[in-house]
């Protein structure tokens, strides 16, 4: 069992939703996100997904966009960003899921890449633009190397594919709130609710369903884990935050932000 499937099993034992928080690596600069690491680990968060800057993010919103660009002018390189891993793994043995783009991998070899991935202490890899039906390598190596596939599926993701994709997935299925890319949004829509039910029926219990893209309250987070999601993710607040807020101030500010939704989990 992975450090990811581990942890979904421990919070279930304490009525808990795991609290996944995004950030991007090296914005605004490589030592403020250790900074930022620290206080996710102190707020509680289960598990902490690591950005990986890419010159082409579909997924993303204008939030993430921003801190992908000042990550790679930063001169954001996977080496770096390996370095950093390992340096946050010397401090917590919190889950980390790597999210970036399939060309990251693509143009080092799913093989290599993967395994200096596990090395450095990531857990699991999320790639928005890796297709089920080209995803055959990925896996292989993935499997090869014990690192979690986490896939994307959206509103709009037909029952079939849906299987396929749930099939594929290990650590936990990524389900996207609402059409379009990230962003912090002011409404719970629907369709989304409808269709993480779907979702869960589909599945079975089988593997854990988490959602993210706009989630940023501790209302948000009480609304999802009330129609039965078994993670929420939060990236674009956390961003924000980082945003606008003096680096002296910032590891103090991510821990009480953190506090108050990790408390949302609670069942």
């Amino acid at each position: 069992m992975s450090k990811i499937q581990d942890k979904f099993k421990e919070l279930k034992s304490k009525n808990e939703k795991a609290l996944i928080s995004y950030i991007m690596t090296g914005f605004p600069n490589e030592n403020t996100t250790l900074s930022i690491v620290r206080g996710l680990v102190n707020g509680g968060t289960d598990i902490i997904e690591l950005g990986f800057p890419f010159s082409d993010p579909i997924a993303d919103g204008p939030v993430i966009q921003n801190a992908s660009t000042i990550s790679l002018n930063n001169g954001a390189k996977i080496e770096k960003f390996f370095k950093i891993v390992k340096k946050i793994r010397k401090e917590t043995d919190i889950p980390l899921v790597l999210m970036t783009y399939t060309n990251v991998l693509y143009t080092h070899g799913y093989t290599k890449f993967m395994s200096k991935a596990k090395k450095s202490g990531i857990d699991g890899l999320i790639l928005p633009d890796m297709s089920i039906e080209e995803s055959k390598d990925y896996l292989k190596s993935a499997k090869k190397n014990n690192l979690d596939t986490i896939f994307l599926v959206s509103p709009n993701t037909s029952n079939s594919r849906l299987k396929k994709i749930a099939k594929a997935s290990t650590g936990f299925l990524y389900m996207v709130a609402v059409f379009g890319t990230t962003g912090v949004q002011t409404k719970i829509h629907k369709y989304t609710i409808d269709s993480i039910k779907n979702a869960k029926k589909i599945v079975g219990g089988k593997l854990p369903i988490g959602i993210g893209f706009g989630v940023s309250t501790p209302n948000d987070v009480k609304k999802y884990v009330s129609v039965g999601v078994d993670a929420v993710i939060v990236g674009s607040a956390n961003l924000k935050i980082i945003e606008n807020t003096p680096p002296s101030k910032l590891q103090r500010k991510i821990t009480e932000y953190t506090k108050k939704l990790k408390r949302s989990t609670r069942i």
